[in-house]
C-alpha cells in the first residue's frame, strides 16, 4: 500500500531524530565548553540526518525535488511541480549544547497551489511530533491567568521587540483581554519556538532579521494546521521556493491577538 505524504514526512522525520539522538548518545557527556566535540557532533548530526531523509525521499518520491539546508541547491527546483523542504537538524547550536530545543523540519510545497503540505516537525529529544496529520483541537485555548507570552530569536531579536510587547500588554489589558503583561520565553529552533505556541505555553512568534526557507516551511504549516496565524509581520502569506530560499521575516500569533501584535510591532517600529 502507497504511503501517503504526510505519512512519508511523518517518518522520515521521526527516524531522522531518532538518528540525531542516537549520535549524540554516543558522543557520551557533553562539555559546554569543549567547541571541537560540540561542532564535531553538529557536522555530522547535519550531515547523517540530510543523507537519511534525501536518501528516503528519493527512494518514494524520485521525480520530487528537494531543497535542504545541507544539500546542493539547483534552480532546476523553481520549475518542480512537487518540492520538498527539509531542515535535517534545526536548532544545530542547542543540539550541540545537549539541549532539548532542537527539531527536524519535513515539508511539502506544492507551487501551483501555493501550497504546504505533509508538514512535520520533530521534536526528538521532547519526544513529540508535530504534523498535519494530528487531530486539533476546535478552538486555541488563549490565557487569561498569566502573561501573554511571546518567543523570538536569543541572538538576533526583533528591533524595538521591547518596546512592542509593551504596547501589546497595554492594549491586552485596555481590551480586558489579559491584565498580566507580556513575556519573553528563550527558546532554540523554529520548530521549538512554533512548539511552544502549539502546546499553549505561549502565543506570539516574531522574527525579522531574515533566515531560509527550510527554516520556515515545515513550522509555517503545522503552525496554520493547528489554528494559529503565520504570515510574515506585515500580514502577507509567505510563499516559498525562491532564489535565494530567503524569508524576511515570521510572525505567528493566537489568532485572537494577532491584529494587535502587529499593530504594536509596527507602532514600535516606527519610534
Amino acid at each position: 500500500m502507497a504511503i501517503s505524504d504526510a505519512e512519508l514526512s511523518s517518518d522520515i522525520a521521526k527516524r531522522a531524530g531518532r538518528l540525531l539522538l542516537e549520535l549524540r548518545e554516543s558522543f557520551g557527556a557533553l562539555d559546554s565548553g569543549d567547541r571541537e566535540q560540540a561542532d564535531s557532533l553538529r557536522k555530522q548530526g547535519d550531515r547523517l540526518a540530510h543523507e537519511l531523509l534525501a536518501e528516503a525521499l528519493g527512494e518514494h518520491r524520485p521525480q520530487d525535488a528537494l531543497l535542504s539546508e545541507e544539500g546542493a541547491d539547483d534552480d532546476a527546483r523553481l520549475d518542480a511541480t512537487r518540492l520538498w523542504i527539509v531542515d535535517p537538524l534545526d536548532g544545530t547550536w542547542e543540539y550541540g549544547q545537549g539541549r532539548s530545543d532542537f527539531a527536524v523540519h519535513v515539508a511539502l510545497w506544492e507551487p501551483a497551489d501555493k501550497r504546504l503540505s505533509a508538514c512535520t516537525v520533530d521534536l526528538p529529544a521532547q519526544g513529540l511530533t508535530r504534523s498535519m496529520l494530528d487531530e486539533v483541537p476546535a478552538e486555541l485555548a488563549f490565557p487569561t491567568d498569566r502573561p501573554v507570552r511571546v518567543v523570538a530569536s536569543r541572538t538576533r531579536p526583533p528591533a524595538g521587540l521591547a518596546e512592542a510587547m509593551g504596547l501589546l500588554g497595554e492594549r491586552l489589558a485596555s481590551a480586558g483581554i489579559n491584565e498580566h503583561g507580556v513575556q519573553l520565553l528563550d527558546v532554540g529552533s523554529v520548530g521549538a519556538k512554533v512548539n511552544e505556541l502549539v502546546s499553549g505555553r505561549a502565543e506570539l512568534y516574531v522574527h525579522d532579521t531574515g533566515f531560509y526557507e527550510w527554516d520556515v516551511a515545515a513550522p509555517y504549516g503545522v503552525a496554520k494546521h493547528y489554528g494559529l496565524v503565520p504570515s510574515h509581520v506585515t500580514g502577507e502569506e509567505i510563499e516559498f521556493n525562491h532564489m535565494p530560499p530567503w524569508v524576511p521575516n515570521l510572525l505567528v500569533a493566537h489568532p485572537a491577538i494577532v491584529d494587535m501584535a502587529r499593530d504594536a510591532l509596527a507602532e514600535a517600529a516606527r519610534g
